[in-house]
């Protein structure tokens, strides 16, 4: 048997969506901070590397075709394989949004002239490093969970904004390692160095942004605001987790509607912050990502081992609700973007079918014998492929 919860149904709504799955090559991956400390990969883990000039222009997405574009859906243009216009999901183009043409994610801003890159949201963008031994017992991460941080997204990054902008990079040295993980904080070892920093934390949910916590205001003081800064974000994971814990918890629907609302309202009121005239005097620029899931559309969240330790448990009372619910959520986020002039990008279409169902034919994204998986043995974490490709999607987004 099999449950349908939090993250997945967050991809299991959102896999009927407009959502498919790119084919062809894998996404390339800009050359990372170091690679002395890297750690082999299996063959589900690889991810070929391109140099940085290379990173946005050799991809997998299907490319936009003005001449075509326009009779053609978003779903038809940039997520042919697994798009079925008889599936509900999420109606990003009733925003009246604009697809990059790489379609990795929207097309809304010039990004030109950076002096400075922060990092905001949650695990996916500190980074989980592999510890190379079991903590199932505590539970915790089972052994090869994690990446490599020279693998994660946002260090995977770093050489290629430092180019494009001609930005200082972190340091590296023992004493000040931007790049690592504080795991007893389950933070960034330090917040700032170079043009870079980092506020993401373990868990942190979207009212960590500005509400409950101040991750937007402490890796921004008001000092730094006269720089032209860009914003790269994963936000939102968490809080659908928690919302599927109430569906599952028999919570009631006015109820979990609130949340829903709550849920979006808090990153609107976040993202607006931005847009606060006069704030950022030389410019701000926002990227953020949708929410991802492992299980490629199935619902079978035992696919991944160590789903229970995920809390991927027992099944909500009424998952269509839950599904509805998290399909608005996702559409919501994509309104954001569009009304604030920001970017987001597709992870969920993306990583459909790279999940721990993609050597399943019968899975809802199945791209074919061979299809990499992109997510660790944690089941919610990128393995190093799949930060490789969120590095890429984050990349193109810039470059265009």
């Amino acid at each position: 048997m099999f449950s349908r919860t939090s993250v997945l149904i967050a991809g299991l709504a959102t896999l009927g969506l407009l959502a498919a799955c790119p084919d062809d090559d894998e996404p390339p991956q800009p050359t990372p901070a170091d690679d002395d400390d890297s750690a082999p990969v299996d063959d589900d883990d690889s991810a070929p590397v391109l140099d940085d000039d290379d990173a946005a222009d050799d991809d997998d997405s299907a490319p936009v075709d003005d001449d075509d574009a326009a009779d053609l859906s978003l779903g038809e243009l940039c997520f042919p394989e697994i798009w079925d216009p008889k599936v509900v999901g999420p109606d990003y183009e009733q925003f009246a949004m604009t697809a990059g043409s790489h379609c990795w994610g929207t097309n809304h801003q010039d990004i030109t002239g950076v002096e400075r890159v922060v990092f905001l949201g949650d695990s996916v963008t500190v980074g989980v490093p592999n510890f190379g031994v079991d903590l199932k017992a505590w539970g915790w991460l089972p052994a090869g969970a994690g990446t490599a941080e020279t693998e994660f997204y946002r260090n995977v990054l770093v050489p290629a904004l430092v180019t494009r902008f001609n930005l200082e990079p972190p340091t590296t040295d023992i004493f000040n390692n931007w790049y690592g993980v504080d795991v007893f904080n389950g933070t960034g070892l330090f917040m700032s160095s170079g043009d870079f920093s980092i506020c993401a934390k373990w868990g942190a949910r979207n009212d960590d942004l500005i509400q409950d916590n101040t991750q937007i205001e402490d890796c921004i003081p008001e000092a730094e605001r006269d720089k032209t800064t860009l914003v790269i974000m994963t936000s939102g994971g968490n809080d659908l987790a928690s919302l599927t814990g109430d569906h599952i918890d028999g919570v009631d629907s006015t109820t979990t509607w609130a949340k829903a609302e709550l849920i979006t309202n808090q990153l609107r009121d976040a993202m607006e912050w931005f847009r606060v005239p006069d704030r950022f005097p030389n410019g701000v620029h926002v990227i953020y990502g949708n929410m991802y899931e492992f299980t490629d559309g199935t619902g079978e969240t035992d696919s991944c081992d160590a789903a229970a330790l995920a809390g991927f448990g027992s099944p909500p009372p009424d998952p269509d609700l839950l599904a509805e619910q998290v399909i608005w959520i996702q559409e919501q986020y994509m309104s954001i973007a569009v009304d604030n002039g920001m970017d987001m990008i597709w992870m969920l279409e993306h990583f459909c079918g790279h999940g721990f169902k993609n050597h399943d034919p019968r899975a809802r994204c199945f791209r074919g014998a061979g299809t990499p998986r992109w997510f660790d043995l944690s089941c919610t974490h990128p393995n190093a492929a799949g930060h490789a490709a969120i590095a890429n999607m984050f990349l193109s987004v810039v470059d265009e």
